[in-house]
């Protein structure tokens, strides 16, 4: 583990993947805020404020337009990653949380709720562009021995950034009326920091030789990443994987589906991603406050009840992190997925004896290190020329299901009460099977032979 990679991985999951966690969380504590400010701005354009139904659904829209967004630029992660290569396209989406943050940020003293929806929408288009692009970064600059913890760093720092929204929006720090706009666009630090250096390293080896067929730039990118000016096998192992590509195309989504040499790889990553998102994780992370307040947890223990969850989740991140390369990808995932499923069967029985405590301490078995597996398998599953398409489709899915599981979630909620959340316990166990009897482990193999264990 070199300075070099060690350093870029914490750059990119700082400036990138953490914006996720943290715009998933930060419009929970200033909520009533946001809805005073739009009820407000429409009595003075007006006249009259905002009925309830109306208010609820302009500030849902606010919440889901980020959802929207990310799977916007989930579709456009194929083409930005050929054209700019994997550096470049983090460095230019950098600039969409700049111009999303003064958005936001100038909401207010402009008296426009437009540009808060627009600003939200702008941070999911770059979330849905980095939460596929920082995985497959790091994926190919990592030798395969650290592959499985450089590729979960930035599920950790999903996990620091919910947690730093939680921290932030106390009532003590920023969750006052007053600093909401400052509040969700604190976001331009971290990408700002991104921004100005990440152009001190080197694009991805595997992208500037196979595709680009830059042999002395990738040399160099490696010389520097690994930290030695032996990089001759490493070399010769992308060559190798060249040649075998040498008559194939970077193939399109739809050329993806209707390949039978890359159907278990494809099912695999639609089976792994669009279960993780239905796993019930988001509607746990969308409405942590409702859950808690049907417990019977006092109101006034509810922020620091979020903040506790949110550090115990760093927490996992963190031993998952640091234990992936030991167990490998399998046990792990399918451990996470049936520790999630056990945490949902808790929350149920909590909430059916209406035992209050017990609610928070059964999310605390919620899995944050098995969620950056999908996004590390997708980039281990697939050779050079499937890869963007592969990301394409499992951020797609995770995008569909993060907007479904927030829109239905209240509903399904009104219905079934708690038994709703025996609906995600079956899931996640189907998926735990469907890891076991299909999918093989990675750990340490190059992406040639992942590919031929699966032909």
């Amino acid at each position: 583990l070199t300075f070099p990679l060690l350093s870029v991985t914490l750059l990119v999951s700082f400036g990138s993947s953490m914006l996720y966690g943290y715009n998933l969380a930060v419009v929970n504590s200033p909520a009533e805020h946001i809805k005073a400010f739009y009820n407000a701005t429409w009595s003075q354009r007006y006249g009259h404020g905002l009925a309830s139904g109306p208010l609820t659904l302009l500030y849902s829209l606010t919440v889901s337009t980020f959802a929207l967004g990310g799977l916007v630029g989930s579709l456009l992660v194929g083409v930005l990653v050929e054209r700019y290569g994997r550096n470049g396209t983090l460095s230019r989406s950098a600039l969409l949380v700049l111009l999303a943050g003064g958005f936001m940020g100038f909401s207010r003293e402009l008296g426009s709720p437009e540009m808060v929806i627009i600003g939200r929408a702008i941070t999911g288009l770059h979330s849905g562009i980095c939460l596929s692009v920082v995985p497959l970064y790091l994926g190919e600059i990592a030798p395969k021995n650290l592959r499985g913890f450089l590729g979960l760093m930035p599920s950790i720092f999903i996990c620091l950034g919910v947690f730093f929204a939680q921290v932030l929006g106390l009532p003590e720090l920023l969750g006052k009326d007053k600093f909401w706009p400052l509040f969700l666009s604190l976001v331009v630090v971290p990408a700002s920091l991104q921004l100005l250096l990440l152009h001190c390293f080197p694009e991805s080896p595997r992208y500037l030789l196979i595709e680009r067929n830059d042999v002395c730039g990738a040399t160099a990118a490696l010389r520097r990443f690994l930290g030695t000016p032996d990089v001759q096998d490493v070399i010769e192992e992308m060559k190798k994987e060249q040649r075998s590509l040498s008559s194939v195309e970077m193939i399109s989504v739809w050329q993806l589906l209707r390949d039978r040499s890359a159907r278990w790889q494809t099912l695999s990553v639609v089976v792994v991603n669009a279960g993780m998102q239905l796993s019930g994780i988001d509607a746990i992370w969308f409405y942590t406050n409702t859950i808690f307040e049907n417990a019977g947890i006092p109101e006034s223990q509810i922020p620091y009840t979020t903040v506790g969850t949110g550090a115990i989740e760093v927490v996992a991140g963190l031993i998952g992190c640091f234990t992936i390369e030991k167990l490998g990808r399998r046990p792990l995932i399918i451990t996470g997925f049936c520790a999630m499923g056990l945490c949902l069967a808790g929350i149920t029985v909590s909430l059916l004896l209406q035992v209050g405590q017990p609610v928070p301490r059964t999310l605390d078995l919620s899995p944050p290190s098995t969620a950056g597996v999908p996004f590390l398998m997708t980039a281990e599953l697939f050779t050079q020329s499937h890869r963007p398409a592969a990301y394409i489709v499992g951020g797609s899915l995770n995008w569909l299901c993060n907007f479904t599981i927030g829109f239905i979630f209240p509903f399904l909620q009104m219905s079934a009460g708690a038994f709703c959340y025996l609906v995600f316990c079956g899931i996640c166990l189907l998926v735990a099977l469907y890891v076991y009897l299909v999918i093989p482990e990675t750990k340490n193999k190059t992406f040639m032979e992942i590919s031929h264990i699966f032909a």
